[in-house]
């Protein structure tokens, strides 16, 4: 017991040391909710902090010396306020508070109280959100972004040069050299190299299964032949040369470098240019184009250039795809194999999307005001602000921005894993 009650006080004095300064801190800067904002709004009235007990807290408040009218409703304001403890803060003042905290401070103060835990939890944030990664045109600068600090770091990385993105997953980019036809992986932020055997690609999309560092990493691409055939080619890491096999589609199947690749499952998934979507299992080696009518979409979303505006990736085995139009919001659809259909979403469940031509991402437990939202590779603001789109708020941010997809260059970035620490980067 006496142990514990130790362990208790050392957690509240810590948890007040933090919270009193970030208290101060908000009322500093105008955040105006319930009492602090008439205690902030009154010159004569100063906010004192005192420990009464290890587990308790109160707030007093001292008034200067006025005209008696003033004396009253201070001191009933007094009695008020001494009844009142840390677990009387308004919620959205407390949330602010706790989501500026660590995450290990965050697991401390979800133990103080119910009320405390709940808002604990709802701003904790446990994953990374990923980078933008940038290819410049000229140069071995290359600049990411973080789109949850809104901040841009850059790398010199002269063993990319020549070279453009195919892919990435797990931190890892696969690479290809069009003039020599070398494709290779590279990370960023430790500067690996594992080379492939050569292979052209011509404008394909390319997928790999894991980092591949693991032995069961698997590098895919498929290539268009005709309506009715593909070829398909595999390597790994450790191999001497790739293996491609033509396969006969059942239905039609156009591929190109605007379809999408997502590994779930252990099967790749490929959707092409007109939504059908073709499933590859690298074990027993079969292909196969699913009997599932592409998703349903308004009209105008068929406009211009409308196939580059179609994103899709992958959360705990489900297949999520994202529908853009210039002048409409985004639709996402769920694949359901069980009915063979696709199931248009109208929330995320808190989840988050990162859009990008070549890989797409998802993400959970992400600062709250990320959450339930597709974040989209673009940048505006002089580089200050992603384009997202809020699935509670039904609208973009920022407002009134184009969307013309097809205008940007489908090799200029993509999304991938920042470092566990930052700070090498400049």
């Amino acid at each position: 017991h006496v142990f514990f009650s130790t362990i208790s006080s050392h957690i509240s004095f810590s948890l007040s040391l933090i919270l009193s300064l970030k208290l101060c801190l908000y009322i500093y800067t105008d955040i105006h909710t319930h009492t602090l904002c008439r205690l902030y709004a009154s010159k004569q009235l100063q906010l004192v902090l005192t420990m009464a007990g290890p587990k308790r807290r109160k707030l007093n408040l001292l008034a200067e010396p006025g005209s008696d009218d003033i004396r009253m409703e201070t001191k009933s304001k007094k009695e008020k306020l001494e009844l009142q403890t840390w677990s009387d803060l308004p919620a959205e003042l407390l949330e602010l508070i706790l989501s500026h905290l660590t995450l290990e401070d965050n697991i401390h103060a979800s133990a103080v109280c119910k009320k405390w835990h709940a808002a604990a939890a709802s701003v904790r944030v446990v994953n990374q959100s990923p980078w933008l990664m940038y290819f410049p045109k000229f140069g071995d600068l290359y600049e990411f972004y973080d789109p949850s600090m809104r901040k841009t770091y850059s790398l010199e990385l002269p063993q990319l040069y020549g070279s453009r993105v195919c892919y990435t997953k797990d931190g890892w980019l696969l690479l290809y050299r069009p003039r020599t036809h070398r494709v290779f992986f590279f990370h960023p932020f430790t500067q690996e190299v594992i080379k492939l055997p050569r292979y052209e690609l011509t404008y394909q999309i390319v997928a790999f299964s894991c980092a591949p560092t693991s032995t069961s990493c698997v590098v895919f691409t498929v290539k268009h032949v005709s309506p009715t055939v593909v070829a398909i080619s595999t390597c790994h890491p450790q191999a001497m040369e790739w293996a491609t096999v033509n396969y006969q589609n059942r239905l039609p199947f156009v591929s190109s470098i605007w379809n999408k690749l997502v590994y779930c499952n252990g099967l790749f998934h490929c959707l092409s240019l007109t939504g059908w979507l073709g499933v590859f299992d690298p074990l027993e080696r079969t292909w196969n184009v699913l009997t599932v009518p592409p998703p349903k979409c308004p009209d105008n979303f068929f406009a211009k250039d409308w196939w580059k505006g179609k994103f899709m990736t992958e959360h705990k085995g489900d297949i999520l795809v994202v529908y853009t139009c210039c002048s409409e919001n985004p639709i996402i659809f769920k694949l359901d194999l069980l009915n063979m259909v696709w199931e248009e979403m109208n929330t995320l469940d808190g989840m988050t999307l990162f859009a990008s031509f070549l890989s797409s991402h998802s993400r959970t437990d992400l600062p709250g005001i990320m959450r339930n939202s597709v974040y989209f590779s673009k940048v505006r603001f002089f580089g200050k602000r992603c384009i997202s789109y809020s699935l509670d708020d039904n609208r973009y941010y920022p407002r009134k921005q184009c969307h013309d997809w097809g205008e940007q260059d489908p090799f200029e970035n993509i999304w991938i894993e920042p470092p566990e620490d930052v700070s090498t980067l400049v």
